[in-house]
């Protein structure tokens, strides 16, 4: 959805925070798990470290303190939210969801709590929903988070390597405030393709199965989420850069107008690629993969406010997220700050 012309009630980000667990896990840790080394996980991945959530802790654990932080950032209250928008993969629970976990445990009001399931896109998603409810007028300010808890998805063993190293878990939260003033998101774009969805994929439990996963099931390990590696890589570069350039061409910008570039932190070796094949600079696409790992739909507001807090992104500038996953979904969103 275009708003480069559009009159009115801007979105804007008003507050950002993010929250990871305590616990540290090294490469060398998961290579004392499965056949690994930190060598071949940094060669294919960039990642170093990422964390893991403590026992017992789910997303709306982790999301806590990065709304407050988000909030303390707006100069804002739970009195002043209107709405809660928590995009995630991982819930605390099947059902209810986790964004009405979030509202009691924090005190919000009686406001709507959606969580939407968009994987790795999940964010910048919530972010063009957000965008909508503000810019005509239903609310004034909306709770955006994006969290996750992969680590106790990941089959930790040499059948789950591919996967099982690439994951973290942490939460990140942004909010979204009304403004007449020249800043705000100027556009989003969004894209699925279904045809791919096996080949990232978490297959059970399932409402199609009765009971939705088995000890069978289990045994065979059908609860571990699966990718084809190859596969998601190539359908990756390609759709990156393509949602990126819509971005820009929507607003009549080229690459050089924007100043920084927070992708989904899928692959460092993805974003390396997705740089060259826009003729860019590495540094112009943010990346803390190395300390975190994949963490999904919290991936894109945890580098934001990391690159906030490192002076990266000024009044005034323009910042492109963009994002890719299951689904396969792919997503971008250009934002004057």
């Amino acid at each position: 959805m275009t708003r480069a012309h559009l009159d009115g009630i801007h979105a804007y980000l008003s507050g950002t925070g993010y929250h990871v667990p305590e616990r540290v896990v090294t490469n060398d840790e998961l290579a004392g798990l499965m056949d690994t080394s930190d060598e071949w996980i940094q060669a294919r991945t960039g990642i170093v470290t990422r964390r893991f959530a403590a026992e017992g802790e789910g997303v709306a654990d982790l999301a806590i303190p990065a709304v407050e932080q988000a909030l303390r950032a707006a100069a804002l209250t739970v009195a002043d939210i209107d709405l809660i928008i928590f995009a995630t993969t991982t819930p605390d629970y099947s059902a209810p969801g986790s964004g009405c976990l979030i509202q009691e445990r924090m005190g919000f009001g009686e406001i709507g709590a959606l969580d939407i399931r968009v994987q790795c896109s999940g964010f910048v998603y919530g972010l063009s929903i957000a965008d909508q409810y503000i810019r005509t007028g239903t609310y004034r300010h909306i709770l955006l988070i994006g969290a996750e808890v992969q680590s106790t998805g990941m089959n930790l063993s040499d059948d789950g390597r591919d996967v099982s190293i690439i994951f973290g878990d942490g939460a990140g939260a942004v909010i979204l405030s009304a403004t007449k003033e020249d800043r705000g998101i100027l556009s989003s774009h969004l894209h699925a393709q279904g045809k791919y969805a096996k080949d990232l994929w978490l297959e059970l439990p399932s409402s199609r199965r009765n009971p939705r996963v088995s000890h069978e099931d289990l045994d065979a390990g059908r609860q571990w989420l699966k990718m084809n590696g190859k596969e998601v890589f190539r359908h990756a570069v390609v759709r990156f850069p393509q949602v990126i350039r819509e971005a820009l061409d929507a607003n009549n910008l080229s690459i050089e107008d924007i100043a920084l570039i927070v992708p989904h932190q899928a692959n460092l070796r993805i974003s390396q690629e997705v740089s060259r094949r826009l003729n860019a600079p590495e540094e112009l696409l943010y990346s803390n993969i190395h300390k975190y790992g994949n963490t999904t739909a919290a991936s894109i507001p945890i580098a934001l406010a990391e690159a906030i807090a490192e002076g990266k992104i000024k009044p005034g500038d323009l910042v492109i997220f963009a994002a890719f996953g299951s689904g396969f979904t792919w997503a971008s969103a250009l934002v004057k700050w």
